[in-house]
C-alpha cells in the first residue's frame, strides 16, 4: 500500500478523515450558536470526556462552522499554570480588532476595546497578562480590580459590540478543567450576565470528566446555564465507518474481520482508531487490508502509543504517583474504590489522599462518583502494566 496515500491522521486534535458518529452533536451546537446570534435563548455547550475521544476535534469543527457563518471566535487553550485573564486578554483583543474591521469603527466595538483596556489592569493581580491595549480605558468600566465584576462588564461590552455588528462572539476554550475554580466561577457568572441580557456571547468548551464537578462547585447554577455533553467512544457502527470510509475513498478495501479486530483493539476510541488505521495501511502489502495486517499493526500501534501518547503523561508523574497508578492498573480498567487501591498498596487511605488529589489535578484521574477513581486516559491500565511489570 502506498504510504503517501495513507488517509489516517493520528495526532493531538488532528481532524480525522471521517468524523463518524458526531453529526447530531455538531448540528445541536450549531443550532445553539445561531440562536445566540439571533438574540434567542440557548445554553452554552460543554463537551467532556476522556483523553482521545475527539473533544478538541469537535470543538474545532464547531468553531470553524461558527467562523464560516461570520461569527467571531475567541479560541483559547487553558494550560496549566496560566490564569484565565492571562490567556483571555490577548485573544479577545485580536478578536475585537477583527470585529472592528468588519465595518468602520463604531461605538460598540470602541467601548469593548476600552473595557478590555480597563480589564487589563488586573495585571496587578495576574502578572501573566502580557499585551498592550492601544486605546484609553473608560473610567469605571471593567477596571475595579475585582475579577467577577470586571469580567462581567467586559462580556457585556463585548456582547453589545457583537449585537451592533449583527453577529456573535463565541469563547471556545479547550482544557477548561485547568482554569482555577475562582476564575472559573467568574467566567460562569460573566456568561450568565450576558445571557440574562440576551447578548450574543456564548461559550463552547471542552475538558476532562472532572469538569462537571468543578463547574458545579464554582457556581451552583452551572448545570442550568450549560448543556453538558458527554463525549465517549464511538459505537461499533460509527467506529467501523471511521475505518472503512477513508480507505474506500482511496479506492482500496479492508476485510470485515480486519475492521472488527480494529474496533475490538481500540474499544472505539477515535484517537486509537487513527493509530490502528495508519499502521494497518502501512503494513499491508496490498488491498484489501486483512486481519493478519491488523495483528502486525497492533504491535506497531502500541509501540507508538507507548512512546508518545502514554509516555508523555507517565513522565510527568512522581514515583509515588506512578506506584498509585500501577496499583490501580493491577485492579483493571476501573473505576476503583479508593479503599481498594489503598489495600493494593498496603497503605492507609488517608495517607494516599494527597497523591490521588495530585493525580486528579494533573488530569490523570477523575472521580466518577464519591470514593471512586478512574483513569482519564483510555487503556492506560494496560500501559502501566507494560511499563511497570510486576
Amino acid at each position: 500500500m502506498d504510504r503517501r496515500r495513507n488517509p489516517f491522521a493520528p495526532g493531538a486534535g488532528s481532524p480525522p478523515p471521517e468524523l463518524a458518529g458526531r453529526a447530531d452533536l455538531i448540528e445541536r451546537a450549531s443550532v445553539a450558536l445561531d440562536r445566540v446570534r439571533a438574540g434567542r435563548a440557548a445554553r452554552s455547550v460543554i463537551l467532556y470526556g476522556l483523553r482521545g475521544v475527539g473533544k478538541t476535534v469537535l470543538l474545532t469543527t464547531i468553531w470553524n462552522r461558527a467562523e464560516d457563518d461570520g461569527m467571531i471566535v475567541v479560541a483559547l487553550e487553558a494550560p496549566e499554570g496560566r490564569s484565565l485573564p492571562g490567556i483571555l486578554v490577548p485573544a479577545l483583543r485580536a478578536s475585537l480588532l477583527r470585529l472592528d474591521r468588519i465595518k468602520r469603527a463604531t461605538a460598540g466595538v470602541t467601548r469593548a476595546l476600552r473595557a478590555l483596556a480597563g480589564f487589563a489592569k488586573l495585571k496587578v493581580r495576574y502578572d501573566d497578562i502580557e499585551v498592550a491595549i492601544d486605546v484609553e480605558p473608560e473610567p469605571g468600566l471593567a477596571d475595579s480590580g475585582d475579577l467577577d465584576a470586571d469580567l462581567a462588564d467586559l462580556m457585556i461590552a463585548v456582547g453589545e459590540a457583537a449585537r451592533e455588528r449583527e453577529t456573535a462572539v463565541v469563547l471556545a476554550i479547550d482544557e477548561l478543567q485547568y482554569v482555577p475554580e475562582r476564575e472559573l466561577a467568574a467566567l460562569i457568572a460573566a456568561i450568565h450576565r450576558a445571557a440574562q441580557r440576551q447578548l450574543p456571547v456564548t461559550l463552547i468548551a471542552a475538558g476532562l470528566p472532572q469538569l462537571l464537578g468543578q463547574m458545579g462547585d464554582a457556581k451552583s447554577y452551572a448545570e442550568r446555564l450549560f448543556e453538558f455533553v458527554a463525549i465517549g467512544a464511538l459505537d461499533p457502527e460509527a467506529a467501523a465507518a471511521a475505518i472503512r470510509l477513508p480507505i474506500e475513498r482511496e479506492e482500496e478495501a479492508i476485510d470485515d474481520a480486519a475492521i472488527d479486530a480494529i474496533v475490538a483493539d481500540t474499544e472505539g476510541y477515535p484517537y486509537f482508531i487513527q493509530e490502528w488505521g495508519k499502521h494497518s495501511w502501512d503494513v499491508a502489502e496490498a488491498s484489501p487490508i486483512s486481519s493478519d495486517d491488523v495483528a502486525a499493526a497492533r504491535i506497531l500501534a502500541l509501540a507508538e502509543l507507548d512512546a508518545s501518547f502514554f509516555r508523555v503523561r507517565f513522565d510527568r508523574l512522581t514515583p509515588k504517583e506512578k506506584r498509585y497508578l500501577r496499583a490501580m492498573a493491577r485492579l483493571g480498567p476501573g473505576p476503583h474504590r479508593s479503599g481498594d487501591v489503598a489495600q493494593a498498596m498496603d497503605a492507609p487511605v488517608s495517607s494516599l489522599a494527597p497523591t490521588r488529589n495530585s493525580l486528579i489535578a494533573k488530569g490523570m484521574l477523575f472521580s466518577p462518583s464519591h470514593g471512586d477513581t478512574a483513569f482519564t486516559v483510555p487503556l492506560f491500565d494496560a500501559y502501566m502494566r507494560r511499563v511497570m511489570p510486576e
